[in-house]
């Protein structure tokens, strides 16, 4: 029998994945739906106020769809959301996905700015204690890193804001003019940014430095260093290298986490982003913009996964085993 060729190993691992990613989906769906449905308050009554006539709320729960079974409701979203249909918000009267597509304007930028501070910040300090194993160096970067991750982010955003804002006046304290002045924009992103890089950026720098100590413990280091090539060249050619392979994926997990997980940032410095309006959903009990926010940053996570899924298939042929 004929052993599958790598790119025929490469379609299966792939399929396969696809597979787990569409499962994930309809789980989490599942989970988003029925745990935001049981939890207590009505939103008809919660817009109409605590002295509004029962007939009123009960006209305006057969209006927004909620007298229906919540099988049918959980269809009827489901189906709006594979065609982008995302259904209305009941306190805005407007589409929920138009609502994302303001804030998601501010969020994805956020992300993508904190994932590159937090990415320079860490390679030199990682590379740096890797190379300074058991050193000065390596003892001062493990104990940053400690702190950085012991720390809330919220701390940090509430300590740059005091010291680079209130005290030295070099960026707002909150609030986001927009992107029609670009260099504002980013003016105005880039204390959130600091406070969420801060914390990954010590995650990914212990992982750095214990991958590339890893690596550089291994035979073919030594081999290549036996065959006479410089320190230099053998970390960045050969070490370095493969080293890169379990930092990908936090950074990978990163990327999801900073756009799922900037609710708290985006709320300390009054940023209009996914974050503050899903809390603003949350407080409103407006359920319809919750779910579908919630399952967007569910499924940018998913796909983000199996984006890195994807890679490791390219180069490491053990996973397609």
């Amino acid at each position: 029998m004929r052993a599958p060729r790598s790119g025929d190993q490469v379609l299966i691992y792939l399929g396969r994945r696809f597979v787990s990613l569409c499962l994930t989906l309809v789980v989490a769906s599942i989970l988003i739906f029925g745990i935001i449905e049981v939890l207590p308050g009505d939103p008809a009554a919660f817009m109409l106020g605590i002295n509004a006539q029962p007939e009123a709320v009960e006209a305006l729960r057969d209006q927004l769809g909620l007298n229906q079974s919540l099988i049918a409701r959980y269809f009827d979203w489901v189906g709006g959301l594979l065609i982008g249909d995302f259904g209305q918000s009941y306190t805005y009267r407007v589409p929920v996905a138009e609502l994302i597509g303001d804030r998601i304007w501010v969020s994805l930028p956020l992300a993508l700015y904190a994932l590159v501070l937090s990415t320079a910040i860490a390679f030199p300090i990682g590379i740096l204690a890797a190379l300074r194993r058991g050193g000065v160096a390596d003892y001062g970067v493990m104990g940053l890193t400690q702190l950085g991750i012991a720390i809330p982010n919220f701390w940090f955003a509430m300590f740059l804001v005091l010291i680079f804002a209130i005290q030295w006046r070099i960026f707002p304290a909150g609030g986001f003019v927009g992107w029609e002045d670009p260099v504002a924009g980013l003016m105005g992103l880039t204390l959130p940014a600091i406070a969420l890089a801060l914390p990954q950026a010590s995650i990914l720098a212990r992982i750095m430095r214990s991958a590339l100590i890893e690596t550089l413990d291994e035979d073919y280091i030594r081999t290549a260093r036996a065959k006479g090539q410089s320190r230099r060249g053998v970390i960045w050619h050969h070490a370095l290298r493969n080293a890169m392979i379990p930092v990908l994926t936090i950074i990978g997990l990163q990327f999801s986490f900073l756009l799922a997980g900037a609710i708290i940032i985006e709320n300390v410095f009054y940023l209009p982003g996914l974050g503050r309006l899903l809390f603003q959903a949350i407080t409103q009990r407006d359920l319809i913009v919750v779910e579908g926010a919630v399952m967007l940053l569910v499924f940018s996570v998913v796909v983000v996964t199996f984006a890195v899924d994807m890679a490791y298939a390219l180069v490491d042929p053990r996973l397609r085993r």
